[in-house]
């Protein structure tokens, strides 16, 4: 039996973590527009609601080989920084990262990220499987001009809390409890334990 392995993310840092538990996959990534019902607002809710929406768009529109027994598994995901219970995604503009970048100096945080994983087959879609992973984060203490810098290096622009643990700003992290990846943008070990229950992860 064919089993397609399907990343609904367009991020590089996904794709370079899933690689680490399964080589071979495909990406497509999710167009789900990134909004969220006025009734989620907790972080863990969020970013499981928006994994969920992802690889469910996704899985509705893979096409199987028809007549064969191919089957495909879907995996969304999706990260948020939260700093007193403030969301912080991804900043609209160098203004709006050099304000989450000033809120996050000298403190700690929370990263939640939240993965689905959808089933697909020629008969039907289900959820196999939702989750988050939640990793505390602190930062140092950091004045204008160091953020200002590090903004300009345009890193922040598309990173949950304006900051990338994995590239510039891992010299600005002096403390970390929990899993790095799910910083990064996938909790691997969950992951990896989930898959190897759907027959993916050796």
């Amino acid at each position: 039996m064919g089993k397609r392995i399907i990343l609904a993310s367009a991020s590089p840092r996904r794709q370079e973590l899933l690689k680490t538990i399964v080589p071979e996959f495909e990406v497509i990534p999710s167009d789900f527009e990134e909004a969220v019902p006025e009734d989620i607002v907790e972080p863990c809710e969020i970013v499981r609601y928006l994994a969920r929406m992802k690889a469910k768009q996704v899985a509705e529109n893979v096409i199987l080989n028809t007549g064969s027994d191919e089957t495909a598994i879907i995996i969304g995901a999706d990260t948020v920084v939260s700093l007193d219970g403030e969301i912080l995604g991804k900043p609209k503009d160098r203004a709006d990262a050099i304000r989450m970048l000033m809120e996050l100096q000298g403190r700690k945080h929370e990263v939640y990220s939240g993965v689905s994983i959808f089933g697909v087959s020629e008969t039907k879609i289900e959820e196999y499987s939702a989750f988050y992973n939640k990793t505390t984060v602190e930062f140092v203490n950091l004045d204008e001009e160091e953020i200002a810098r590090y903004v300009d290096t345009g890193e922040p622009m598309d990173k949950a809390g304006a900051y990338a643990i994995q590239g510039l700003a891992a010299k600005f992290i002096s403390g970390i409890n929990g899993d790095y990846t799910n910083v990064v943008g996938l909790p691997l070990a969950e992951l990896y334990y989930r898959l190897k229950l759907y027959g993916v992860c050796n």
